[in-house]
């Protein structure tokens, strides 16, 4: 089982969205550290290790799974028409974390 580690800027994204789908973002993140690469989850290009699964239909969870480490990193939630608009914002979450 892998451990999930939420950057804060995901957590600040997380804790801003609508209640209904806090919930069920929530519940994705949880189920990805007995299943980082569930069904449906989409490779990211650009970023080693860098996935997305979509939740409650408009929203995506970009995290990255590290397994040497056994954890997986929460970086972005977002409505998924703005959740690709920062791949190099993406990036430096990444580098400041040492990931």
């Amino acid at each position: 089982m892998h451990a999930v580690e939420v950057t804060p800027s995901a957590a600040r994204q997380i804790k801003n969205l609508p209640p209904e789908v806090r919930g069920q973002i929530l519940e994705a993140i949880e189920r990805l550290a007995a299943d980082p690469r569930p069904h449906g989850c989409k490779k990211l290009q650009g970023v080693p290790d860098l996935y997305r699964i979509g939740v409650a239909h408009d929203y995506r969870v970009v995290y990255q799974v590290r397994d040497a480490l056994m954890l997986v990193v929460v970086v972005k939630t977002a409505h998924r028409r703005e959740v690709y608009e920062r791949l190099d914002e993406i990036r430096a979450i990444l580098q400041r974390h040492g990931l």
